[in-house]
């Protein structure tokens, strides 16, 4: 059975897939560098955090031991936590926050706490067994100033060659960004909260 004669449209279209795939063939083999990237979620949008986890499965699945350090949020279990404690040999999971600021209206406590965490972090972005780090909500602590800036970017530059990070939060320093190898920013369209719809297991959870 002969093939059917493509019609015009099915001829431009081909035509249009053929020059997007010669442009992405190009992109691919421009892109011989391998080294581990920096990688900023920021924002106000959700989805910084849920992204990070996204590659730290991910990272999972490639069998990389991981280090995830979360500087804010600790007042309440999240599914995350739950899950990826099952893995406690590939990932070294602290959270070290204290809740939002709004809930502990205790400063001096916050910066202790934003401190203890950055500790953690800095030993694991010297330690080149971790091959992804998770710092969430590192970009809150650095807006407030738990956490200096001037702490956060020589040790991020400083990491082994083949360690991503992923820093998460809303408001990421210029400077941050500017080192950064992919920076992404969330834009809030709708959210469930503003109907007066609590936060959900499984969603914020």
């Amino acid at each position: 059975m002969s093939e059917q004669t493509p019609t015009p449209e099915e001829l431009r279209h081909r035509e249009r897939m053929q020059r997007k795939k010669a442009l992405v063939d190009r992109k691919i083999a421009r892109a011989t560098v391998d080294r581990g990237v920096l990688v900023v979620n920021t924002g106000n949008g959700k989805g910084k955090s849920s992204s990070g986890f996204g590659m730290l499965a991910r990272s999972l699945g490639h069998g990389f031991h991981c280090g995830v350090v979360q500087f804010i949020k600790g007042s309440f279990s999240t599914g995350e936590e739950a899950f990826f404690r099952r893995f406690p040999e590939q990932v070294d999971y602290h959270v070290m926050g204290e809740g939002f600021t709004w809930e502990t209206q205790d400063k001096a406590r916050d910066i202790a706490a934003a401190q203890a965490a950055w500790h953690i972090a800095a030993r694991m972005l010297t330690d080149a067994r971790y091959r992804l780090v998770l710092l969430d909500e590192l970009n809150i602590a650095l807006v407030k100033q738990y956490v200096m800036l001037e702490q956060v970017l020589p040790a991020l530059a400083a990491r082994p060659a083949d360690q991503h990070v992923v820093v998460t939060g809303r408001g990421a320093p210029d400077a941050l960004v500017a080192m950064a190898d992919t920076v992404t920013e969330m834009r809030v369209v709708k959210h469930a909260f503003e109907a007066g719809i609590r936060a959900q297991q499984g969603i914020e959870l």
